[in-house]
């Protein structure tokens, strides 16, 4: 059984623990906010060039299929781009994801190829089966803007009519609330006409668009698709921090539990010292007379 000099060194090694999580929280409380207010300022962007895109497309009516990222690739094989995190102690937020990204690989025909965004995903499929075809670490994660966004957009894009990919797919943690980010599984490329749906289209002839409805749909779809990647990684940053306070709050009331538990023990353990010494000094005392 622990002595008591051993329950003391316990309880200072747990307090320890405790100011360290308690300020990794506090860390992942404010960067949870500035991710959150941009995630959230950037939706209502995402979702009018979308709706404008989704306008377009029905005005331009089966014009839409006869364009390339429209329709299916020439290869055979598929792109995934997925989003995780460079660093741990984020509760299950990476190994959800990378469970959603295993049961769709199980179930999906064709041979596929990743590019990974985060440390942590980089080095569980590196060291699995994975064939991946670029780590994205420059810039990090938490440093991305529209700008790399677009980049990697670009990049999924030219890959995408390079002719070797059928199609193209995104994998990252979509944020709903404080307590709730959900594994996105989502296509990305080709563009799917259901994706365009929407029930305030744009009347054909009631409407004046310059220089036309084609060239500004063509213009169009690079935003739409730079904003979709850009999201999804907005998206992915809150879902991290938002995990990563969940879990460090989890593990701040754990360790003050243990301390708790430990100072009792400790208590327990010097009262019966201090009674044993007492009774020892009684019976001396009653050895004597």
């Amino acid at each position: 059984m622990a002595g008591i000099k051993e329950l003391q060194q316990r309880i200072t090694s747990v307090g320890n623990i405790q100011q360290i999580t308690r300020a990794m929280e506090m860390v992942a409380t404010t960067k949870l906010r500035r991710f959150q207010d941009r995630a959230l300022c950037s939706r209502p962007y995402a979702e009018e060039i979308s709706g404008l895109v989704a306008r377009l497309s029905a005005v331009l009516g089966d014009a839409v299929a006869k364009r390339p990222l429209f329709n299916p690739g020439a290869g055979e094989r598929t792109l995934a781009l997925v989003v995780t995190s460079d660093r741990g102690l984020c509760g299950a937020y990476n190994s959800s994801l990378l469970r959603t990204v295993e049961t769709w690989r199980e179930q999906h025909g064709r041979e596929v190829d990743y590019l990974v965004y985060g440390r942590k995903g980089f080095a569980y499929m590196d060291r699995r089966d994975f064939q991946i075809e670029r780590f994205i670490e420059d810039p990090p994660l938490e440093q991305v803007d529209y700008a790399n966004a677009a980049i990697t957009a670009r990049m999924l894009v030219n890959e995408f009519e390079s002719g070797k990919y059928h199609d193209v797919r995104l994998f990252y943690t979509a944020f709903e609330s404080m307590v709730k980010y959900r594994p996105c599984n989502v296509p990305f490329l080709p563009i799917s006409g259901g994706d365009l749906e929407t029930d305030d289209a744009i009347p054909s002839g009631e409407t004046l668009l310059e220089p036309d409805a084609a060239a500004i749909f063509d213009h169009l779809i690079p935003k739409y698709l730079e904003t979709r990647i850009f999201n999804a990684l907005l998206e992915a940053l809150t879902s991290e921090y938002a995990s990563r306070r969940f879990a460090m709050k989890n593990a701040t009331d754990a360790a003050e539990d243990m301390q708790s538990e430990l100072r009792g023990i400790y208590n327990r353990r010097r009262q019966e010292k201090i009674t044993k010494e007492l009774l020892d000094i009684v019976g001396g005392a009653e050895a004597v007379k």
